[in-house]
């Protein structure tokens, strides 16, 4: 299957010690296969992690190429890509946030103002607001 920008990539735990990572909100259905078995409750939410590239790295446009304007940005979609990563019935599937601790979040914007054409836009925290708005937490 092809996943946008590395959704492939999305993990519950960065083992490799990013110190970014798309957040997202997950609400998944079990449905045991087993006459007689059943699970209560059948729907549970979780939390999906994306690790966020290094600013001017491949991928580093994930949110605004793939979240902001592109497949995430259709929920039905975005369910269907989780669905067929985790393996189990998807109910909702939503962004929740950009975590990222001070230095990325100043290489990301140091990134962002080396090019604004790439954006469409006329400073750095014009950008952040238009393609993560309050989104984002610095750790």
């Amino acid at each position: 299957m092809d996943t946008p920008d590395g959704l492939a990539s999305l993990q519950p735990t960065d083992p490799d010690g990013a110190t970014a990572q798309y957040v997202f909100r997950v609400e998944i259905r079990l449905e045991p296969d087993a006459d007689g078995l059943w699970t209560d409750p059948d729907r549970f939410e979780t939390t999906l992690y994306r690790t966020a590239d290094d600013p001017g790295k491949s991928g580093w446009l994930f949110f605004r190429n793939t979240l902001w304007r592109g497949e995430l940005a259709d929920e039905p979609h975005f369910r269907r890509l989780v669905e067929d990563e985790l393996g189990c019935p998807v109910v909702s599937a939503s962004f929740s946030e950009l975590r990222t601790d001070e230095a990325h979040f100043d290489a990301l914007k140091a990134q962002i103002a080396d090019d604004l054409s790439l954006f469409n836009a006329d400073s750095v925290s014009e950008v952040l607001t238009k393609y993560l708005g309050s989104s984002i937490r610095v750790t």
